[in-house]
C-alpha cells in the first residue's frame, strides 16, 4: 500500500507538475498576446503621430510658399478701388488708368520666364524670396509716386516680382506634397491670391475716408506688409526635394521626403522614382535635348501637356475673371450703384464669395478630382456671364438690375473659385516632366498673364465701344468653349503621382478625356 502511495504521490505530483506548467503556459500566451498589442498600440500611435507630423510640415510649407500669391491678389484687389483716386489725384486719363491697371500682367511674364530659369538654378525657394523682395521695392516706389510716370516705374517693378512669384508657388508646393494631399496643397497658391483680393478690398473700404492724396498711397503701401514674412519663410521650408535631386544632392532630397512622407517605406520607392524622371539613373540628363529647343520643337506627348498647360491658363483668363475683379466698381457703377462707399461695399461682398468658396475646391479636389470640377466651375461661370450680360442690357438700372448684377458677379467668382481658379495652376504645376518642369510651368504663366494684361487693358475701352453687356456676352462665348476645351483635352489627375501622370500624357486617349466623361460630374452635384 505505501509503494502504491507513493506511486499516487508521485502521480499527483506529476499531474501537478503538469497542470503547473500548462498554467504557466497560458499565462505566457497571455502575457505575449498583452505584449504583441501594447506593441501594436505603439506602433498604432507612432504612426499617428508621424502622420499628424508630416502634415504639419507640409502645410506650412505650403502656407508660407503661397504668401507671393498674396501680393497678387493684393493688388488686384486694391487697385480696383484705388484707381479711383489715383485718377482724381493724379488727374490721370482713361487710357492711362487702364494702361497701369493692365500693365501689371503684361510684365509679370517677364518675371514668369525669367523664373522658371531663375529656378533651375538658385532653387525654388530663393526664387520666391527673389520675388518677395523686388515687389517690395516696386510696392515702396508707387507708394511714394509723385505722378504718373514715377508709379509706372513701380508698377513695372511690381509686375516682375508678381510674375516670379506666381509661378514657382505651384511647382514648389506641388514638388514637395505627398501625391494624396498634392490637389489640395496645390491650390493654396489660389486660396491666397483671393485671399489678398478680399485685403485689398477692405483696404479700399476702410481708407477711402483719408484725404486723395493720401488714402490710395496707405492702399498700396499696405501691400508690403505680406512679403515681409516671406524672409523669415525661407528659414523654415525647405528646398523641394526634386529640385535637390536636379542638383545631385540625392541624400538632401530624402531627408525632405522623410519630413513629407508619412510612410518610410515610399520614401526610397518615391526617390527612385524622382531620380530616375530627373535622368540621372542612367546618365540621360546630359543627353537631353536643351530644355527650351525640346518645348519648341516637342515630342507628340509633351505637345499634347502644352497644349493642355498652355491652354487651361489662358482660358482661366480670356472668360475675363480679371476685368471682374479689377472693374467690378465700374460694373455696379454701370448697373446704377452711385456712390463710391457703396461700389466698394459691394466689391466687398465680390472679396468674400470669391475666398468663401476657394476652399470648396480645396476640400474637394483630391476627392471628386480635378475634371468634375472644372465642368461645374466652366458651365457655371457660363451661365453667370451670360445672365449678367442680358440683365445689364435689358433691366437697365432699377434696383433689380443691380440685385441681379451683384448676384451674377459674385457666382461668376464663385464657380470661378471653386474650379478654374485653383486647379489651373494645379494642372500646370503637375503635367510635365521634371526636367521641363519649371520652363513649361513658366510659359503656362506667361499665357495667363498675357491674356490677363490684354483683357484688364482693353476692358473700358471695349465697353465703351460695344457696352459693358456685350464685353460679358463676349466672355459668355469664350466660357462656353473652356468647356469644350476641358472635355477635350484635361485628363483626370486625382491620385496620380506625378510621374505617373507624366505616363498619361503618352496614351492620346486618356489625354483626350476617355477617363471621364461630362456626365460624370453629375456626381459632384449630388455630393456637393
Amino acid at each position: 500500500m505505501g509503494l502504491v502511495g507513493v506511486q499516487e504521490n508521485g502521480n499527483g505530483e506529476m499531474a501537478l507538475s503538469l497542470g503547473n506548467k500548462n498554467k504557466y503556459k497560458r499565462m505566457d500566451s497571455e502575457l505575449s498576446d498583452d505584449f504583441d498589442d501594447d506593441v501594436n498600440a505603439s506602433r498604432h500611435h507612432h504612426q499617428l503621430e508621424r502622420k499628424r507630423s508630416t502634415t504639419k510640415y507640409v502645410l506650412v510649407c505650403a502656407i508660407f510658399a503661397s504668401l507671393n500669391n498674396v501680393l497678387l491678389g493684393y493688388d488686384v484687389g486694391v487697385m480696383s478701388g484705388a484707381i479711383i483716386f489715383i485718377q482724381e489725384d493724379l488727374k490721370i486719363t482713361e487710357v492711362q488708368e487702364e494702361v497701369l491697371v493692365g500693365i501689371l500682367s503684361i510684365i509679370s511674364l517677364l518675371g514668369s520666364l525669367a523664373g522658371g530659369r531663375t529656378s533651375d538654378i538658385i532653387g525654388r525657394k530663393w526664387t520666391m524670396g527673389f520675388a518677395a523682395v523686388v515687389f517690395q521695392i516696386g510696392a515702396a516706389i508707387m507708394t511714394l509716386a509723385p505722378s504718373f510716370q514715377v508709379l509706372m516705374i513701380g508698377r513695372i517693378l511690381a509686375g516682375v516680382g508678381i510674375g516670379f512669384g506666381v509661378m514657382i508657388a505651384p511647382v514648389y508646393i506641388a514638388e514637395i506634397s505627398p501625391t494624396v494631399h498634392r490637389g489640395s496643397l496645390t491650390s493654396f497658391p489660389e486660396i491666397f491670391i483671393n485671399l489678398g483680393i478680399l485685403l485689398g478690398y477692405v483696404s479700399n473700404y476702410a481708407f477711402s475716408g483719408l484725404s486723395v492724396h493720401t488714402n490710395w498711397r496707405v492702399m498700396l503701401a499696405v501691400g508690403i506688409l505680406p512679403s515681409v514674412f516671406i524672409g523669415f519663410a525661407l528659414f523654415i521650408i525647405p528646398e523641394s526635394p526634386r529640385w535637390l535631386v536636379m542638383q545631385n544632392r540625392v541624400e538632401e532630397a530624402r531627408s525632405v521626403l522623410l519630413k513629407t512622407n508619412e510612410d518610410e517605406k515610399e520614401v526610397d520607392e518615391r526617390l527612385s522614382e524622382i531620380v530616375a524622371a530627373a535622368g540621372m539613373s542612367n546618365g540621360e540628363k546630359n543627353e537631353e535635348k536643351a530644355v527650351w529647343r525640346e518645348l519648341l520643337s516637342p515630342s507628340p506627348s509633351l505637345r499634347r501637356m502644352l497644349i493642355t498647360g498652355f491652354g487651361i491658363q489662358c482660358f482661366q483668363q480670356i472668360t475675363g475673371i480679371d476685368a471682374t475683379v479689377y472693374y467690378s466698381p465700374e460694373i455696379f457703377k454701370n448697373a446704377g450703384i452711385e456712390s463710391n462707399s457703396k461700389l466698394l461695399a459691394a466689391t466687398v461682398a465680390v472679396g468674400v464669395t470669391k475666398t468663401a468658396f476657394i476652399l470648396f475646391a480645396t476640400f474637394l479636389v483630391d476627392r471628386v478630382g480635378r475634371k468634375p470640377l472644372l465642368y461645374v466651375s466652366t458651365i457655371g461661370m457660363t451661365v453667370c456671364l451670360l445672365t449678367l450680360s442680358l440683365s445689364l442690357a435689358l433691366l437697365g438700372n432699377g434696383q433689380l438690375g443691380i440685385a441681379l448684377a451683384v448676384l451674377c458677379v459674385c457666382g461668376n467668382v464663385a464657380f470661378f473659385s471653386v474650379g478654374m481658379g485653383p486647379i489651373c495652376w494645379i494642372l500646370t504645376s503637375e503635367i510635365f516632366p521634371l526636367r521641363l518642369r519649371a520652363q513649361a510651368s513658366a510659359l503656362g504663366a506667361v499665357g495667363n498673364r498675357v491674356c490677363s494684361g490684354l483683357v484688364a487693358m482693353s476692358f473700358l475701352s471695349l465697353s465703351r465701344t460695344i457696352s459693358v453687356a456685350g464685353t460679358f456676352f463676349n466672355f459668355s462665348v469664350l466660357s462656353a468653349l473652356s468647356v469644350l476645351f476641358v472635355y477635350k483635352c484635361v485628363p483626370e489627375t486625382k491620385g496620380k503621382s506625378l510621374e505617373q501622370i507624366e505616363l498619361l500624357f503618352q496614351d492620346q486617349n486618356e489625354w483626350q478625356g476617355s477617363e471621364l466623361e461630362l456626365g460624370d460630374s453629375e456626381h459632384l452635384v449630388q455630393k456637393a
